[in-house]
């Protein structure tokens, strides 16, 4: 399976495989899934706690690649069951927030810019 060949059908597919044969279904509600996002995305950024600039967290990404893989990975199974769970349509999801974000973000007032909406 790669990016460019598998779609998120096919990857909350496998998830929910996994998770189906391990009976692990029954403690994926709301509250746990939404938890084990923000657990992994902690684990991913416990990685870099100690990077002082960019340049300092992209050698950290380079000696703990495969690290910085797995929480990743671990972050987008866990919203993968999380959609799946509560039927979510990822891509309609990224679609509508991305209109969203337009409307917020215009290009003329957000290009280069990295304040909040409000600030702009």
């Amino acid at each position: 399976m790669k990016d460019n060949t598998t779609t998120i059908a096919q990857l909350k597919q496998k998830a929910s495989n996994f998770v189906h044969d391990r009976d692990w279904r029954q403690f994926h509600g709301a509250k746990n899934l939404s938890m084990a996002i923000s657990v992994e995305a902690s684990e991913l950024m416990e990685l870099f706690i100690w990077a002082r600039d960019q340049k300092e967290a992209g050698l950290i990404l380079k000696e703990k690649e495969q690290d910085v893989k797995d929480e990743l990975a671990d972050i987008i199974f866990a919203a993968l069951m999380f959609a799946d769970e509560f039927d979510i349509d990822l891509t309609q999801a990224i679609e509508d927030k991305i209109i969203h974000n337009e409307k917020k973000y215009p290009i003329e007032k957000a290009k280069g810019v990295n304040k909040k909406y409000t600030d702009l």
